[in-house]
């Protein structure tokens, strides 16, 4: 066998593995809330700014259109966001917090430190956490100028 296809040697499947697992940990935190982890990643950043353009979203979430617009559909119909054309350029949409979607920011608000309490001491100290976070940023910024 190749050396270099041994699943232990891969990169790749470690961040997938982490990535699943990470969503596993967020589900009980979120279900409660009625989201999805990636629900919860679009209403963060609608939280951080209202009314954004769906490509405004999408590259922040580093989101193609064609993922996310099943996504927002569904939350517009769950009643947490709307969307509209925008006004100066009618080929933009708006997307933009409901009233119950401004509400569960409040009740979002503790997900961050329940998360943290999981991993902080136990898992990573801060340091750690903070260290990893920073090489991650840098292989996706170099991954982003690769496609």
């Amino acid at each position: 066998m190749h050396e270099q296809l041994k699943l232990d040697n891969q990169l790749c499947f470690r961040l997938y593995s982490l990535s699943r697992l990470i969503t596993q940990a967020y589900r009980p935190l979120l279900e409660p809330l009625g989201l999805t982890y990636p629900q919860y990643l679009v209403m963060m950043v609608l939280w951080e700014q209202d009314n954004q353009t769906v490509t405004d979203i999408g590259h922040r979430l580093i989101l193609d259109t064609n993922t996310l617009t099943p996504l927002l559909q569904r939350m517009e119909r769950e009643g947490l966001l709307v969307r509209s054309r925008g006004i100066v350029d009618g080929r933009q949409t708006i997307v933009s917090l409901t009233k119950k979607g401004k509400r569960l920011e409040e009740q979002a608000a503790s997900v961050p430190e329940c998360m943290s309490h999981n991993w902080d001491g136990q898992l990573l100290d801060k340091e750690q956490i903070g260290n990893m976070a920073k090489n991650i940023d840098t292989l996706i910024k170099g991954l982003l100028k690769c496609s």
